[in-house]
């Protein structure tokens, strides 16, 4: 739980039904030393003759004539639910897409599944078969057949798919298929050209180019730093490769950021690197294995930052452990910042999953941490990472702190940063349906004009940390508050518990 406000990642769409999947590409070109010219005619007059500027190529024809061979379109069979159209971008406002019982109402409890055929890119990564496209073209396939160049259709089987980073891996029986690789070293700079061969919208062996816009962007997979291009990408060109100018495949084209589901010209790809280890891993065994080390983790943003006294370093906070995770034996505690691993430095949440994915079972991660503003280092022993709908469970714990609205019967506290704050005893837990040693201030209730509120606190979380302490009682956070004040800042960082799981919050201080 990143904060405890809801947001929206707008347009970024998965798999493509009855119409197609979605994608970002893009392609790097060397500068071109050609300009504007005038030439004589037989008319004994002159003609200008219009060239791009320099560094922007004539052409990228012969790249295309050299790469396209290896990019195929793939059509898939397969059966989804007709009330999960309405989570596609494009297909929300379409009417009658629930299917309805005999009385007339929605029928929730028999979800019926309908035959539904979409359209998604991919690309030969070796001469005997194997294919590379995204998980979200294939994962609920029936039946997939791939599309060469020349026209010829071949029927292909899933190898392996991840869906943590949207890849996949399809084969079709045969030899010597032109193939193209991946280019794991250099890689285009911001503003180099790049350029995307796919099926948007069942068109398939199109190009289109653009720049590289941005590297490093997270729009929610924790697990891929993507490479976002202005390649105009529809739906369909997911799974397609993006090249450089060389005709080296520098990214999988996987998301779209969109309002309605069409190109607006911001495009995402999953990094060669990336998309290189993962492949390789999925055609040797078939599925990911990952490092873990147990621990539910959020940015360090500015506001955090400066209510730890941080400065303008960044890290990823620690919030919740998991029970007997490597984490929690290695001794690492909520409220934690971890700011290197192995002695890269940590920028972010998603960077330090990135990093700890990475680790083997087994593998020690030197853990570099700020704990109470001082410098420690722990080393943790990496697992396995389980299932998502595991680490899920593992997270939640069996405690919920708001069921329901708290009433007036705890003595109230007096009002801390907006808060009525009360004392948890064996009356409260119980009331809360929480577990008898937990501990922290309950909120009764939040103060709509304050910042507590704007950050979403609100009756029934318990805090279970203010600054540095670890709050067993009301008095706590305003002891903690007081110590900030003296600090000379003007927020302070409350861990907040709610449904089983802690955020942190940067709260502002009044007065």
């Amino acid at each position: 739980m990143a904060s405890l406000k809801s947001g929206i990642i707008i347009g970024l769409a998965a798999a493509g039904v009855a119409a197609v999947a979605l994608a970002a590409g893009g392609v790097r070109v060397s500068p071109s030393s050609v300009g504007v010219s005038r030439v004589p005619t037989t008319m004994a007059s002159t003609a200008t003759i219009f060239a791009p500027p320099p560094g922007a190529p004539m052409s990228f024809a012969d790249i295309f004539e050299r790469v396209s061979p290896a990019v195929v379109s793939i059509e898939v069979t397969s059966k989804v639910s007709l009330k999960e159209l309405q989570n596609i971008p494009g297909f929300q406002n379409l009417p009658n897409l629930t299917p309805k019982g005999d009385d007339g109402d929605n029928n929730d409890d028999q979800a019926p599944t309908q035959k539904a055929e979409s359209q998604g890119s991919g690309f030969f990564i070796s001469s005997d078969g194997y294919i590379v496209t995204n998980n979200h073209v294939v994962e609920n396939a029936t039946d997939i057949k791939v599309t060469l160049k020349d026209g010829k259709i071949l029927p292909a089987k899933v190898i392996g798919r991840d869906k943590a980073t949207d890849l996949a891996v399809v084969k079709v029986d045969g030899s010597n298929y032109p193939f193209v690789d991946f280019e794991n070293s250099a890689k285009p700079r911001v503003g180099d050209w790049v350029i995307a061969i796919g099926n948007p919208l069942g068109l398939g062996d199109t190009a289109t180019a653009g720049i590289v816009s941005a590297y490093g962007r997270d729009i929610g997979d924790s697990f891929v730093d993507f490479i976002q291009i202005d390649a105009p990408i529809n739906l369909g060109n997911s799974g397609g490769p993006t090249f450089d100018t060389y005709g080296r495949v520098i990214g999988v084209n996987s998301q779209i950021a969109s309002p309605s589901g069409g190109s607006i010209g911001i495009g995402f790809a999953i990094p060669a690197d990336v998309a290189d280890a993962i492949t390789k891993q999925l055609i040797a065994k078939g599925a990911i294995t990952r490092g873990y080390m147990g621990a539910s983790i959020e940015n360090v943003t500015p506001e955090i930052a400066e209510s730890l006294g941080m400065g303008d370093r960044k890290g990823a906070l620690v919030a919740d452990l998991t029970p007997d995770g490597p984490a929690l034996r290695a001794g690492v505690k909520s409220g934690d910042v971890v700011v290197g691993v192995n002695g890269h430095e940590v920028d972010s949440a998603s960077e330090l999953t990135r990093l700890v994915a990475a680790s083997h079972n087994g593998d020690t991660l030197h853990l570099a941490i700020l704990r109470d503003g001082k410098p420690i280092t722990l080393d943790v022993r990496s697992g396995t990472r389980p299932s998502e709908e595991q680490i899920a469970a593992n997270l939640n714990g069996s405690d919920n702190t708001a069921p329901t609205a708290p009433d007036a019967s705890p003595v109230p506290h007096p009002h801390v940063l907006g808060m009525t704050l009360g004392a948890l005893d064996e009356r409260t837990r119980r009331q809360f349906q929480m577990p008898a040693d937990a501990h922290g201030a309950l909120v009764l209730g939040v103060k709509g004009t304050s910042d507590a509120s704007e950050q979403g606190v609100q009756a029934g979380d318990v805090i279970v940390r203010a600054g540095d302490l670890t709050v067993v009682a009301p008095q706590d956070v305003e002891l903690a508050v007081a110590n900030a004040r003296k600090a000379g800042r003007t927020s302070i960082l409350l861990g907040v518990r709610r449904d089983g799981r802690t955020a942190f919050v940067a709260v502002k201080m009044d007065g």
